[in-house]
């Protein structure tokens, strides 16, 4: 063997345990060793993750999470993010990222997704007299209607792709932007089909528009690091294993009825 060929044997010797640790260094490791679950979250997002008070959310999202973490033998550590700068604040901050994410394309560039826990489409919500007249992307679409939409998320995404004569109003407070319909500053926004649900029993005089047939397909799944397959694997089989046991369901009634 030529000195060359003994010489990059040698650095290949050399290398392969820090190629061992990298391979099999995971978040899920580091989440039971410090015993935090790092959690970023905007928090604007009923029945997903709301933010009551500093520090302190609530939701289906927030419930399912702080019982992996549990699971983990760690506590659920909740960040505030927001949607325009939730994957930078994901991949800096955090370990998984819940509240609401819908399945993307553009996501998955960035991060993994666990396995979805919900299927949830995009659709309607308007004042309950204007349910028949926005029945459709076409009646949407019209110069004379106001779409309202939150900011860096995929409804606002939605409502861009979709409607090129209607006007597109972005509103920054997702906790009251349902209120601006009701005030008449807006006629429809487009968003989860759970959250139609959810917002017009919260607020009488809005209603959702076919939330059982929603305007486009849609998948609710968390955030997770990428090219960690273990972390993965261990959330994806929670999830299965929640939801096999019925714990998803009674988690999910609290906050879908």
């Amino acid at each position: 063997m030529s000195s060359r060929w003994l010489g990059i044997l040698v650095s290949l010797l050399f290398a392969l345990p820090a190629l061992a640790e990298e391979a099999s260094s995971s978040r899920l490791d580091a989440v039971q060793k410090s015993g935090r679950l790092r959690v970023c979250t905007p928090g604007d997002y009923t029945p997903f993750a709301l933010q009551k008070q500093e520090g302190m959310f609530e939701g289906l999202d927030v419930d399912l999470v702080q019982t992996a973490a549990k699971a983990l033998g760690a506590e659920a550590v909740f960040v505030k993010s927001a949607w325009p700068t939730l994957m930078k604040d994901f991949v800096e901050k955090c370990d998984v990222a819940v509240g609401g994410i819908s399945v993307t394309l553009e996501r998955q560039k960035a991060a993994f997704f666990s396995q979805a826990y919900m299927v949830n489409g995009k659709a309607p919500i308007t004042r309950c007299e204007n349910v028949a007249k926005f029945q459709t992307v076409a009646d949407i679409d019209k110069p004379s209607v106001t779409v309202i939409e939150n900011p860096g998320g995929s409804n606002e995404r939605f409502a861009r792709a979709n409607f090129k004569s209607a006007k597109i109003v972005i509103y920054n407070d997702n906790t009251t932007i349902f209120d601006e319909i009701l005030k008449g500053n807006a006629d429809v926004m487009i968003s989860e089909s759970a959250e139609t649900i959810v917002q017009q029993r919260l607020r009488p005089g809005l209603c959702a528009v076919n939330p059982d047939k929603p305007l486009q397909y849609g998948e609710m799944a968390w955030l997770l690091p990428r090219g960690d397959v273990a972390f993965k694997a261990w959330v994806d089989q929670w999830l299965h294993l929640a939801k096999a046991s019925g714990e998803y369901d009674r988690i999910a009634a609290r906050w879908l009825r």
